[in-house]
């Protein structure tokens, strides 16, 4: 008989085919979030056009696949926590998948509009569920690395959006980007069939051989035995959200709240107008294209060697860094650069803002405690979507008054400083790693 504590298992483990698999199937999920977050605005121009919508109706769609977002993080991460991470990523891929479909079907705005929330709805529900799922089945020492790495596909998935667009929207029609974009319901049978349920989740239902199985692809010098028994840490009662605030993590939770709002501003915010703005103000930009690339490569730069030295002097230090730089850079684009630093300071961007939102989500995974990482990440990123509401609403007001060059770059920067505040007041010492020191008198060791 062997007493198997879970997460030792799980952060002990060595690197190997079990732990790619989750993070290959983790960054094609999330690399259909990015392609989302761009596909819109690079058909609104032929869309305006074919159906004569005035901007702001485009921006209400716009507005609204962002709302589906904030209902579908809110929700999703809460019903995790209780049926299973691997059910309702499927689920969220299933709605996801066939709403953009039927989006690429679509007559006019208003059912393009119905079809893009419901859409949202399922989108909304992946990205914090695929971060706790890829930060859950890492091992410690490199934890942050590979959330780097799964993240990364997200600017893949708008560096796509670039290079498909040149060549499909005239070609094929606005409708086939969409087309595109609902390939993961092509995925489904395998994600049934290989992506991994959390082992947690199999512990605290009793479903004791499948629990074993996971076991024994993390260590396959693993030999199950009948009598084995294992150990985790659960919390007997509560409303999940109303946990985020015991243990003295009330603070943080606020915190890390703040910085996912003004982190969500400045992805959305930037990712829509920036390009414009730039252009606007007499940059020398050759190619929305080429600055496009250049923006999301910075941002997969980022969150790779972010995650990195997050795993070797800690996620705080780096993502009041990473925040600070970028707020500093973005001021720098006031001064109207050459060329070439042009293009560095946009890739610095990219890093400090795509790649910090990244980061900060894996921080939240590991602050909290398995039975409520779902909900946490969850929560944030819901706060988050405010923000990403906000964010295009910004930048259009900003086009819209005309305002000096640096004003444009400073509302954006400012975000990104109080983000880094945010970040600075998180209190560490109350982090997961704390919660046999700090557990109420209803949590109590499950040992199967």
């Amino acid at each position: 008989m062997k007493q198997i504590n879970v997460a030792q298992v799980i952060e002990g483990s060595k690197v190997n085919s079990f732990h790619l698999t989750v993070l290959l199937w983790c960054t094609f999920l999330i690399l259909f979030d990015g392609y989302d977050l761009v596909v819109y605005g690079a058909v609104i121009p032929t869309l305006s056009q074919e159906w004569g919508t005035a901007p702001g109706i485009l921006g209400l769609i716009g507005s609204l696949t962002l709302v589906g977002g904030l209902i579908g993080s809110l929700i999703c991460g809460i019903v995790a926590d209780k049926v299973g991470r691997k059910k309702v990523i499927i689920a969220c891929v299933a709605i996801f998948g066939s709403f953009t479909l039927m989006t690429g079907l679509a007559k006019g705005p208003v059912d393009f509009a119905i079809y893009r929330f419901l859409a949202g709805l399922g989108l909304g529900g992946i990205p914090p569920l695929l971060v706790v799922l890829t930060s859950e089945y890492s091992p410690k020492p490199i934890k942050n690395m590979m959330v780097g790495i799964m993240f990364s596909g997200y600017s893949i998935g708008g560096i796509l959006v670039s290079l498909f667009g040149m060549k499909v929207i005239p070609e094929l029609g606005w409708e086939w980007m969409f087309f595109i974009g609902a390939i993961p319901l092509l995925a489904i049978p395998f994600l049934i069939k290989f992506l991994p349920e959390s082992l947690y989740y199999y512990v605290e239902k009793g479903d004791y051989e499948k629990a074993k199985g996971i076991v024994a692809r993390l260590n396959p010098s693993y030999v199950p035995h009948d009598a084995d028994r294992f150990i985790m840490n659960l919390s007997t009662s509560g409303v999940p959200v109303v946990k985020l605030f015991e243990n003295r993590r009330g603070r943080s939770t606020i915190m890390f709240w703040i910085a996912c709002f003004m982190g969500l501003l400045m992805v959305y915010g930037l990712g829509t107008w920036l390009p414009q703005l730039m252009i606007k103000a007499g940059y020398p930009l050759n190619s929305s294209l080429l600055f496009l690339c250049c923006l999301n490569i910075g941002a997969i730069v980022g969150s790779v060697c972010g995650g990195w030295l997050a795993d070797r002097i800690g996620s705080k230090r780096v993502l009041i860094s990473y925040f600070s730089i970028g707020a500093v850079c973005l001021l720098l684009l006031g001064f109207k650069p050459g060329s070439f630093f042009l293009y560095v300071l946009v890739a610095i961007a990219g890093a400090a803002t795509i790649g910090s939102q990244n980061l900060n989500n894996a921080y939240i995974s590991m602050f909290y405690p398995t039975q409520i990482k779902s909900t946490a990440l969850g929560w944030a990123l819901g706060i988050g979507r405010f923000g990403a509401i906000v964010g295009p609403t910004i930048g259009g007001l900003l086009i819209e008054w005309e305002l000096p060059i640096y004003i444009n770059f400073l509302s954006f920067a400012i975000p990104a400083f109080i983000a880094a505040i945010s970040i600075s007041l998180v209190q560490n010492k109350y982090n997961s790693t704390m919660n046999l020191e700090l557990s109420s008198p209803k949590r109590y060791q499950k040992i199967i």
